[in-house]
């Protein structure tokens, strides 16, 4: 079994800010690089009060640089606000720079709003989300040099030239890219936690079929991303997920706001109607939550039910030490 860290890089309530979102993900990663992590990715969100993390490549340059043994990759670039030429330069450039450590996970989702969406587009209208196969299928192409002799672009050249590609992996998390991944020859990283009532073992069943169809000579691969929360006792890591669950609720209503302390959620809880309470109990039940021995269970009967021998946690809290002390219990 090997663990992954997904870091959303959450803006802290020391950190209203979000001034060392940054500098917390890159100390967290060199701390997971001793917990023996396997790897370390970064997201990509735009516009948003909770989580500060708008350029995974310039983290990931970072990370890379102040760890040894990690891979480090994004999880994942939204692809649909980029030209697939530069992301597969910057992507090979990382990769030169810190041979085989390098994945490049990537996404249909805009990571934001509409009006960063507009913002990241201007002065062109944002793309349209069906040119997306297209995309994740050049740039691949672009990265492992197999475009057409007959393509508009064949005769493009992505420097440094080397041997050591970064790693390609496609996110989903209700089975939309599984076939498309599949086609495309791309490993497949499932993001159970933001749909785990929709994030099935089935949808590795649609990959494959479609990984086997497309006559790949390589072998797929699966990850299984979850939202978890570890701590001394049960009662400490519920306690903890509140922050989590709640920021979950108020996107679901439409509403962001600051990352609340797991105290203020309580209080907030205190005044739920019944629906309310049901919706956070159903949210918790989503997410692994517990000591370290529960989590780990858990994880066990997850990786069991996918069939997969990675799983990636997110763990979202308002304080940086609690996440800290989640990964450092995790790894025990």
């Amino acid at each position: 079994m090997k663990l992954t860290v997904l870091d959303q890089s959450p803006v802290h309530a020391a950190d209203a800010a979000g001034t060392n979102a940054a500098m917390h993900s890159i100390e967290l990663a060199k701390a997971c690089d001793a917990f023996g992590y396997a790897r370390y990715w970064v997201s990509e969100h735009h516009n948003s009060p909770q989580f500060a993390g708008p350029s995974p490549e310039i983290l990931i340059a970072s990370i890379a640089s102040a760890t040894q043994h990690l891979r480090v990759g994004s999880g994942g670039v939204m692809l649909s606000h980029y030209s697939p030429f530069k992301v597969a330069e910057v992507f090979n450039m990382l990769s030169a720079l810190f041979p085989g450590r390098i994945d490049l996970g990537i996404g249909r989702a805009p990571g934001g709003d509409q009006l960063a969406s507009s913002a990241l587009a201007w002065p062109n209208p944002p793309q349209n989300a069906a040119n997306y196969p297209a995309q994740a299928a050049t740039l691949k192409a672009l990265l492992e040099k197999t475009l057409p002799a007959d393509h508009p672009w064949s005769n493009l050249h992505i420097t440094p030239a080397h041997d050591s590609p970064p790693e390609l992996w496609m996110l989903g998390s209700s089975g939309g890219s599984a076939e498309l991944a599949g086609h495309t020859g791309m490993k497949l990283a499932l993001a159970r936690f933001i749909s785990p009532d929709s994030c099935t073992p089935d949808i590795y069943d649609v990959y494959e079929k479609a990984w086997r169809a497309a006559g790949h000579s390589n072998a797929p691969g699966r990850m299984l991303a979850i939202g978890a929360f570890c701590a001394e006792t049960h009662d400490e890591a519920v306690l903890l997920a509140g922050t989590a669950v709640y920021r979950k609720m108020m996107m679901q209503a439409g509403q962001r706001e600051s990352l609340l302390s797991p105290e203020t959620v309580q209080d907030h809880r205190r005044r739920f109607s019944v629906s309310q309470e049901a919706s956070y109990q159903h949210i918790l039940s989503g997410y692994t939550v517990g000591t370290a021995e529960q989590c780990k269970a858990e994880i066990e009967q997850l990786a069991g039910a996918f069939d997969c021998d990675e799983i990636a946690v997110v763990t979202v809290t308002h304080d940086f030490q609690a996440r800290l002390q989640s990964y450092r219990l995790l790894s025990r």
